[in-house]
């Protein structure tokens, strides 16, 4: 089997994109958390609160380090592996991630030192607000990031220059304020909070269940079940969201998520089960809810969601004006100049250079897509469709997953606000054993996201195939060995330090009482 350039570059970034998510959520998470259990010890002046934020604080700790490690690595990768999409697309992709590092980073770089060795140096309202900030900051940094993958699903505030081949930006307001990023950061960073919720939750039971840290692991279920409950409402909120601007900027993906073959008069059924069958082309054995799916992807009862074959028949019309749109491209080149290009080539790019990305669907095919048969251009047509089972089963895990979430989180806060967490020793054996489910449903999320895009790294303006480096397969595999064994590492040394800290629990807090204030700033007798 002859090993593909292109898919071995995609599993390499999808290797340590996944990696390092699993780090990512709780991060986003325990860093609110951690905020709202000092707030309420300023408030309270009350030590246990003082041992929670600690304790808390301390794993918030390990998982930040191991995540900021694995986080920048990342993005040396555009320059290694995508070097065609970092020249294409680095004028706009580029700013955000800028702004991540400059900003959002420096931020958390900044403050969180000062929060761990802060305790007793500065003010109990000093070490609050470096706590918050401490949040501020990571959920800004995935903020940026979360702003430049959205550019990615749906490129607004940029266009495509073509005597520097390269997209440029026009509109920085459009790629911040793009309603795909927009939405798709509150849902991934409330799908954090959720994962942060559970990892409190479980622990929490953990020590419940072994009669240690009584009372700090009641106060911190109370903490997690209210939080994750408002958390996991939230994702569900925003990934209905999601699906809404899904049915506008990019519908293969809807359609494939939902395995819709074919077009179906609105409104739309939602396909609770089945098994699709991307070879057939059909979903066998479909157990179909009318309405649904009509109503959560148009909000309507009489707008169409378009089937995958209806989109591919879309698709290869495109094509055929991106075909177009790369001929007069060709001669804009070769007039080198603007003054020289000719009237009529300048109006056949300015009608169909938008479609410029669906011509470069050719290129595993030929070299020159204006040599391409009718048979090429509808295999590269039956090329935009993902991979549909994939899409499928890890959209409705997510989902179901998500249901499960609510259920126990407001079981647990009923339970907590009745002070009975301890009636039901079964329900807390379930916490423990569902701390790992978050991250599940996290990355089965990332799935859909990335793989529902496919074969675009940029929707409609970049192909995969176009965008990665030229390097041998041998070089390709080489760094993913590297890369999977240096992650894996540092997973196992990020569970064994969690592991070693849990066990260990929370340490006695002796320490005398800050001050709320410094005492420059107290008031008078």
């Amino acid at each position: 089997m002859e090993l593909d350039v292109v898919d071995l570059s995609r599993l390499q970034f999808a290797l340590t994109a996944l990696y390092h998510f699993l780090f990512v959520p709780l991060t986003l998470g325990l860093s609110v958390i951690v905020a709202i259990m000092e707030t309420v010890y300023v408030m309270t002046n009350r030590p246990i609160w003082r041992q929670m934020t600690k304790f808390w604080g301390t794993l918030f700790g390990i998982n930040f380090v191991l995540g900021v490690a694995t986080g920048l690595t990342m993005e040396f990768q555009f320059g290694m592996n995508w070097s065609y999409y970092s020249h294409y697309v680095g004028d706009v992709f580029g700013a955000p991630l800028a702004i991540e590092g400059l900003m959002a980073f420096f931020l958390e770089a900044t403050f969180v030192g000062l929060f761990f060795f802060g305790w007793g140096k500065i003010s109990k309202l000093a070490h609050l607000v470096v706590a918050w900030l401490v949040a501020i900051g990571s959920n800004f940094s995935a903020l940026w990031i979360l702003i430049a993958n959205g550019w990615m699903q749906h490129p607004v505030g940029a266009a495509f220059n073509p005597m520097t081949m390269r997209m440029e930006l026009t509109s920085f307001y459009e790629v911040i304020f793009n309603t795909v990023a927009q939405a798709k950061f509150v849902h991934t960073v409330s799908a954090g909070y959720v994962t942060a919720s559970f990892f409190v939750l479980g622990v929490s039971a953990w020590y419940l269940l072994r009669g240690r840290h009584v009372e700090l692991a009641r106060r911190s279920i109370t903490i997690a079940a209210s939080f994750g409950l408002a958390g996991t409402l939230s994702v569900i909120v925003l990934g209905d969201e999601s699906g809404y601007a899904a049915s506008h900027s990019q519908k293969m993906k809807l359609a494939a998520i939902e395995a819709m073959w074919e077009t179906e008069p609105a409104p739309a059924a939602f396909t609770a089960f089945g098994f699709p069958d991307q070879e057939a082309r059909e979903t066998h054995y479909a157990v179909e809810i009318p309405w649904v799916m009509g109503l959560i992807g148009t909000r309507s009862l009489t707008a169409e969601i378009p089937g995958i074959h209806e989109l591919v028949e879309l698709a290869e019309t495109r094509i055929r004006q991106g075909i177009i749109a790369f001929d007069a491209l060709q001669s804009i080149r070769a007039a080198n100049n603007t003054a020289a290009i000719p009237d009529d080539v300048a109006a056949r790019f300015e009608d169909t250079g938008r479609y410029l990305g669906y011509a470069l669907l050719l290129r595993p095919y030929l070299d020159d897509p204006r040599q391409a048969t009718d048979e090429q251009i509808t295999k590269a047509a039956w090329d935009t469709v993902p991979h549909v089972p994939v899409l499928f089963w890890a959209f409705r895990i997510m989902v179901g997953l998500g249901m499960f979430f609510i259920v126990l989180t407001a079981t647990f806060f009923y339970l907590s606000a009745r002070h009975q967490l301890d009636r039901y020793p079964w329900l807390l054996k379930l916490a423990v054993f569902s701390i790992p489910l978050p991250w599940i449903a996290a990355e089965a999320g990332w799935i859909v996201a990335e793989v529902g895009r496919q074969p675009w790294v940029i929707e409609g303006v970049l192909p995969t195939a176009a965008a990665v480096s030229d390097l041998g397969a041998t070089t390709v595999l080489f760094t993913i060995a590297g890369f999977a064994a240096i992650y894996t590492v540092l997973f196992i040394v990020e569970v064994t330090l969690m592991l070693a800290a849990i066990r260990k629990g929370p340490d006695e807090d002796h320490e005398p009482e800050q001050k709320l204030l410094p005492e420059a700033l107290e008031p008078a007798e």
